[in-house]
């Protein structure tokens, strides 16, 4: 009645009433729009999984044979199980990477990413019986210990340095993907989520060397199957089961498996997926550091054989969770996406804005999930860590002390240096965590730093293990030549946008939202087209990313091939005696029993003439056979 009395007339307070009742929705809407944030149940959560984490650490810096010697610090003696190695072997690279770029993929480009799973049952073989026995029988506790025996040391070198500056650069973008989930839910700074996670995964992976990496890859692996259940869980509680949450998937145009175009502009296909993913696969499970020392922590090729089958599922399960968990946050969000309403910056954030709006009134479930997005950031950095440090320690710092005072470096040294690189590359990696942001979407960065070096690196072990003819100039030049044309695809500029598919705000008011239905959702899908790209682009800008993996790798491969064949037809170098264990085992055979028939060839017609010196060859062959067993038992 006062603010009647305040009014000229009858109209104008019926305006004033309505200009308030907006502000209040308008506030209200706000109030909704801001983010919450965790609770002290939460922290709790967090703080026990960071706790436990650094508490295992602790145990193997103190226990066993405490990390004095380098085979235990790096490959654990050999005395790993198979289930917690397979279990490692998925988190390692299945990172925060994973549950924050692949759930938001499925969100914002549809399912069709799903089919890369079969490039895993294509590749796992491949990797068994291809790869994984020529290190077996190597032993050495660097992978590209195998390319100095093979090619010679520059090759070792360069692809040592090449290896090194991805691992970090990935190590950035991981360490980034959690401060951005906390950043989005709790209010804590970036800078200090960065510097928590990375001090802790330096100081236990430091101390605890490769059994305490391996033993919190599986209760962190807990955590994070834990993360995505219970975001699939609460979205099928909400809008009422898992069909439903398919249905308005299939009406938002999210569900997309039959994109076989074999454009290479397009950004992913049947083809693109699966032949890229094939070449990431084998670039990150057989040549790369990381997993080839985890296989080579258990006692035999054949347990380490297993430990790759078992990983598989479990890998293949891990990804179509979190596929699913991208339609899960899509039944919610799909007439209000939070990116374009704004109240999200990246579609990284995506997934942590779900829990906080859906779970934030229960108590630790947010917490759950932020300690899930943790363990995903520190079961892929601890590993880095470990491997560079093996790498580093085997590859530069002992060659460089070995030629300085022409003596070996000492067991207990070794292990010493090894823990003060892994503690000083997790520094570094902090360091490069305040750059990740500048690379886009986690996902498409992680994929492009591997598709660019990953290509490249596995031509080059390829090269060695698949052809006799292959030479140390063929495998350099092959290198470089791919890795300088890769890095001016993927990097220059400029690019054309990446078009998502459709997206709505239309239900964002409050009581907009109750009168929404499928039908008025396939409506508005229908009358939002995608943007195509803009072919005014230069052409190879706008090749998809997952094509940069299989171009490097041919790229290596034929021009590798080319200089060395052209090498020894010009320059009349004389082919080495080969040795079979440094091949793919079906080729190796091969080559011993042609070996073989030679040599008793040679014993035949020594023995007629009877040559003075006529045991020269079988003394080589002797000694080539006890540098081969050599090998077998230095670890």
């Amino acid at each position: 009645m006062f603010l009647l009395a305040l009014c000229d007339t009858y109209e104008t307070y019926l305006i004033v009433i309505k200009f308030i009742g907006s502000s209040y929705v308008k506030y209200i809407k706000f109030k909704m729009a801001e983010i919450a944030t965790l609770q002290w149940a939460d922290y709790v959560v967090i703080v026990a999984m960071i706790c436990i984490s650094v508490g295992i650490g602790i145990y193997y810096r103190f226990s066993g044979g405490r990390q004095k010697t380098v085979e235990e610090y790096f490959i654990a003696s050999r005395s790993m199980s198979v289930v917690p190695v397979a279990v490692a072997l998925v988190v390692s690279f299945m990172s925060a990477i994973t549950l924050l770029g692949v759930s938001s993929e499925n969100y914002y480009y549809g399912t069709q990413f799903v089919s890369i799973n079969i490039s895993y049952i294509i590749g796992t073989p491949i990797v068994c019986y291809g790869f994984l026995p020529v290190f077996f029988k190597l032993q050495a506790t660097s992978a590209y210990e195998y390319l100095e025996k093979r090619f010679g040391v520059k090759t070792r070198m360069m692809a040592s340095f090449v290896y090194w500056v991805q691992l970090l650069l990935y190590s950035g973008v991981v360490l980034y993907a959690p401060s951005l989930a906390l950043e989005a839910t709790t209010g804590i700074s970036k800078t200090g989520s960065i510097i928590i996670i990375g001090l802790a995964c330096s100081f236990y992976s430091s101390i605890g060397g490769i059994k305490a990496v391996l033993i919190t890859d599986v209760f962190q692996s807990i955590l994070m199957f834990a993360s995505v259940i219970v975001i699939i869980v609460v979205a099928a509680y909400e809008i009422g089961g898992l069909e439903k949450i398919w249905e308005i998937a299939e009406m938002g145009k999210r569900i997309q498996f039959d994109n076989i175009s074999i454009d290479p502009t397009v950004r992913h296909t049947w083809w693109s997926l699966n032949i890229g993913g094939l070449v990431t696969f084998l670039s990150l499970y057989g040549v790369n550091q990381v997993q080839v020392q985890r296989l080579l922590t258990v006692r035999s090729l054949k347990a380490a054989q297993r430990a790759l089958w078992i990983s598989l599922p479990i890998l293949m399960l891990l990804s179509v969770s979190t596929c699913f968990s991208g339609l899960s946050m899509y039944s919610k969000y799909y007439n209000c996406d939070p990116l374009t309403k704004g109240r999200i910056s990246s579609m990284d954030m995506l997934m942590p804005l779900y829990v906080m709006d859906t779970m934030s009134h229960l108590p630790g479930l947010p917490g759950l999930f932020i300690a899930g997005i943790f363990s995903a950031g520190l079961s892929t950095i601890s590993a880095a860590l470990n491997s560079l440090a093996a790498v580093t320690l085997e590859d530069y710092i002992k060659p460089i002390y070995t030629c300085y005072t022409r003596r070996e470096l000492n067991p207990a040294s070794s292990a010493t240096f090894g823990k003060v690189i892994a503690f000083v590359y997790g520094l570094i990696s902090i360091a490069l965590a305040f750059l990740a942001e500048l690379l886009g979407g986690v996902l498409q960065a992680g994929l492009t730093i591997f598709g660019v070096v990953g290509g490249p690196l596995l031509a080059v072990f390829t090269l060695g293990m698949t052809t006799k003819s292959a030479r140390e100039s063929g495998a350099i030049t092959g290198t470089i030549t791919s890795l300088a044309i890769l890095l001016w695809i993927a990097y220059g500029q400029p690019r054309p946008p990446i078009s998502k598919l459709p997206l709505s705000i239309d239900g964002c008011d409050v009581d907009v939202m109750k009168n929404i239905t499928l039908s008025a959702l396939q409506s508005s899908v229908q009358l939002s087209p995608l943007n195509t790209d803009d072919t005014s682009y230069f052409y190879l800008y706008r090749i998809s990313y997952m094509w940069y993996g299989p171009l490097g790798f041919l790229i290596t491969f034929f021009v590798g091939l080319l200089v060395s064949n052209i090498a020894q037809y010009v320059f009349k170098q004389p082919q080495n005696e080969l040795d079979p264990n440094l091949f793919f085992p079906i080729i190796g055979k091969r080559m011993s029993t042609k070996q073989c028939l030679n040599l008793e060839c040679n014993e035949s017609v020594k023995s007629k003439t009877k040559v003075q010196g006529k045991y020269i060859f079988n003394a080589n062959v002797e000694d080539e056979t006890e540098h081969s067993d050599k090998i077998n038992t230095n670890v």
